[in-house]
């Protein structure tokens, strides 16, 4: 048989599933208009500015991209106030998880820690780089079990993985409550923070770890282009971690992962203030507004410090989901997370985030 040359944890393998598109949603529904408040996606669509890069950098896409993209590392050390030499950037920060679990976690020896109902990238990694993969129980009202985590640490802990501020749940932790579990984590074990959705929290100084990269040997913090700055399709993320391993991470990273138009875009949108500053006025704006309005429409709601709200319907939460679906609203139904019973909806545009709870309302009430 051939799959008796596949690894055996390849044939139980289970593949991050996204959800349905919008032209899928719209075949299947019948429909013409479609809200997607699901992915977490930049409400404001793409950059005027950045667009505009894009057509030019369009030009050159014959020629391969600088390797490493030292202008962007440069520009991205200049923006976070941190060394470009501690900078990694990747095809997503997805990228830097998977280089991270290969050049410091050994198959068949070490582990990987994160908490439960977490992003799923973290597993499917660790497992695709046969590594095993653990979870400690969140806390009460899915509250980050930093203690927990510092609790199942042993001595093959590879990495320990935090999301800060969290997807699904929106909470954060505090940098104060972070640098305490790097100070307690066994020598060889990595704290990585998973910062994808840090520029939605308020205030930031209170909860970001980047300014600690550089002093801590055990920190990594990462970062994405794909919420604050728009640029989802254009997979960009990147990684700051200490000089050591920043060094060995470039040494083991495939050539060209970041294409010639994604740099341009990043170093586009790094510039762009003001659509940088619109887009979090729309999130604090419409995120406050569901944080208000949904416990009124007899929800219960977690607090959030991303661009996303995690709710619980007072009906079954996959039949809800369905129900905007046939109204043309899609949201994400958190039973992949393995929250059956809740949701998370991204903030929109204030037309999109009024319009998904008038569909709520009237399911839930009309």
């Amino acid at each position: 048989m051939s799959s008796q040359r596949v690894r055996p944890e390849i044939l139980d393998f289970v593949p991050y599933v996204p959800g349905l598109s919008i032209e899928e949603i719209k075949a299947k529904y019948g429909l013409e208009n479609v809200i997607k408040l699901a992915s977490n996606e930049n409400p404001l669509g793409v950059s005027p500015l950045v667009a505009e890069a894009i057509i030019r950098a369009a030009t050159e896409v014959h020629r391969y991209p600088q390797n490493h993209t030292p202008r962007l590392a440069q520009a991205i050390a200049a923006a976070m106030g941190v060394a470009a030499e501690q900078v990694v950037t990747g095809n997503g920060s997805d990228e830097i998880i998977d280089l991270l679990m290969r050049v410091v976690a050994q198959p068949g020896k070490d582990n990987v820690l994160c908490y439960e109902h977490s992003f799923s990238m973290y597993g499917l990694t660790a497992r695709l780089c046969g590594v095993a993969y653990r979870e400690v129980p969140r806390g009460e009202g899915y509250r980050l079990p930093l203690e927990s985590l510092a609790e199942a640490v042993d001595e093959n802990t590879a990495l320990v993985f935090v999301t800060s501020p969290d997807n699904p749940t929106g909470q954060t932790a505090r940098a104060e409550e972070l640098l305490v579990l790097s100070g307690v984590l066994p020598a060889g074990a990595l704290l990585v923070v998973d910062e994808a959705y840090m520029d939605f929290a308020w205030p930031p100084e209170e909860y970001s770890m980047l300014n600690m990269v550089a002093e801590l040997d055990n920190l990594v913090v990462l970062r994405t282009f794909s919420k604050a700055y728009g640029l989802a399709g254009l997979r960009l993320g990147y990684g700051v971690m200490p000089l050591w391993l920043a060094s060995l991470v470039r040494r083991a990273r495939p050539p060209f992962t970041v294409n010639l138009i994604a740099e341009e875009a990043a170093l586009t949108a790094l510039a762009d203030d003001n659509y940088y500053s619109a887009t979090l006025e729309v999130v604090f704006q419409g995120r406050e507004r569901l944080l208000t309005r949904l416990p009124e429409l007899g929800c219960e709601v977690w607090p959030s410090q991303a661009n996303f709200v995690m709710f619980r319907p007072p009906y079954p939460a996959g039949d809800v989901c369905e129900e905007l679906l046939k109204r043309g609203v899609i949201v994400r139904h958190l039973k992949s997370f393995g929250l059956p019973d809740n949701i998370r909806v991204n903030v929109g545009t204030k037309a999109e985030t009024e319009a998904f709870l008038k569909a709520l309302e009237e399911i839930l009430h009309g």
